[in-house]
């Protein structure tokens, strides 16, 4: 996601680095697990994020949105994926809604 947006605007740069090969950066950052991306110095998603929360850690990063937003925002997504997935359950047990 992060080349992408590097990708599509001038004003975002990205880069991708190899944590055994930088050990360095991975204890300046202090990587626990991967993907961790770090933005603008200041915000940091550790492990694959989905779009909608991968843009608004850019958002929180910028100042648009807090951490205690973007975390509540987490949770909403989590909530609607488990409503999602559980309603997809019922649909393959014949259940209706």
């Amino acid at each position: 996601m992060a080349h992408a947006l590097a990708v599509a605007s001038d004003q975002v740069t990205a880069d991708m680095v190899e944590s055994v090969e930088f050990p360095h950066l991975a204890n300046k950052y202090r990587v626990q697990g991967v993907p961790k991306t770090v933005i603008n110095e200041t915000t940091f998603q550790e492990g694959a994020a989905p779009e909608p929360l991968f843009l608004a850690r850019v958002l929180q990063s910028v100042g648009v949105m807090s951490e205690d937003e973007v975390e509540a925002y987490l949770e909403e997504l989590r909530s609607a994926q488990e409503h999602d997935h559980d309603h997809d359950h019922d649909h393959e047990h014949g259940h209706q809604h």
